[in-house]
């Protein structure tokens, strides 16, 4: 199954622009990997000053991070429900770093908001709300990077919780055509667009392609296999103290 394709337009238009920044950063045969340019005094007709980089610091040493964002996702609350549901809500993840380039990454997840529904038009039920968790994690690894800003990719696995039937009032999720409540696997492939506002700060933009396997309890007694589009927009946090 392809990703959808405005996952892969976002993320291609992203990784060109970063490394198109990192370029000017690879020209310096004298900069070692993990280190910055110091930005040279400017001068001045009465004298001189010294121009404060606040990206003199960035390194990709630090030993562990975190990030909060917020989070959209699309899914659908059933097998056979024709219109999707729009999900905000969070995503908290944190990294520890195992060497220069990879790195293990968990996150946690939720997503909330109301879906279009099958079967329950005579109940005159409309717009029941729902809610999906996700617990991952996995690899991750450190793509093109400088002083601007980084690429991470990453591959995360784990499982979701779906409540389906919280909202149905009494009824059950074959009338509405919704799976059950359960717990799921779920999987999740994208990575991290990240831009350095200090040494410790950093603007990150997070597509990703998520993927369950929700099932049903009541005939066909069938499951279903799903890939949607998410992103999530927040800050990271960079603990400064240095990977042995």
């Amino acid at each position: 199954m392809h990703l959808p394709a405005r996952f892969s337009a976002l993320f291609a238009a992203a990784a060109l622009a970063v490394c198109a920044a990192a370029a000017p950063a690879q020209t310096s045969s004298s900069q070692t990997p993990g280190q910055t340019v110091n930005t040279p005094p400017a001068q001045t007709g009465n004298g001189s000053y010294i121009a404060i980089n606040p990206l003199a610091g960035v390194r990709y040493n630090n030993k562990w991070d975190i990030s909060a964002t917020m989070a959209y996702q699309h899914i659908k609350a059933g097998p056979t429900v024709l219109q999707g549901a729009n999900l905000g809500g969070f995503d908290l993840s944190g990294s520890m770093y195992m060497s220069r380039r990879w790195r293990v990454e968990s996150s946690v997840r939720g997503f909330y908001g109301t879906s279009g529904i099958g079967n329950l038009n005579s109940l005159n039920q409309k717009g029941p709300f729902i809610s999906e968790y996700l617990f991952t994690a996995g690899p991750e690894w450190l793509g093109p990077h400088n002083a601007h800003g980084a690429i991470y990719l990453h591959a995360l696995g784990g499982g979701a919780y779906g409540d389906f039937e919280g909202d149905l009032h009494g009824q059950n999720a074959q009338g509405a055509g919704f799976y059950n409540n359960q717990i799921a696997p779920a999987a999740i492939l994208g990575g991290h667009i990240d831009l350095n506002r200090s040494a410790r700060w950093v603007f990150r933009i997070t597509p990703d392609a998520v993927m369950t396997h929700y099932s049903i309890n009541y005939p066909p007694n069938t499951s279903q296999f799903d890939v949607n589009f998410a992103i999530s927009v927040g800050v990271q946090y960079k603990f400064l103290s240095r990977r042995k």
